[in-house]
């Protein structure tokens, strides 16, 4: 791809959007706990959109199993604001 230098500033994040499911269901932090096997201070992490620095998969697909959702109902993407065109 030639000699360019490609910098990636600002490129987004990922939000966790399942303090949202579970007040949809009904759910609480220790029942979730408590029916996917984690412990509560992983589940609050979680709910509370705390920084994480790594995702586990299994803990997402034990909380989309218990919660009958998908992936995508318990984390978002978001762009970064930029004014000028959408090309990276």
């Amino acid at each position: 791809m030639g000699d360019s230098i490609f910098t990636l500033k600002e490129y987004g994040h990922v939000v966790i959007t399942l303090k949202d499911v579970m007040d949809k269901q009904g759910m609480t932090r220790n029942r979730l706990a408590n029916l996917t096997g984690l412990v509560y201070n992983s589940v609050n992490r979680y709910y509370q959109n705390a920084p994480i620095s790594s995702v586990d998969l299994d803990v997402l697909a034990k909380i989309c199993y218990v919660l009958n959702c998908e992936i995508k109902d318990v984390l978002r993407y978001e762009r970064p604001y930029c004014s000028c065109d959408n090309s990276l």
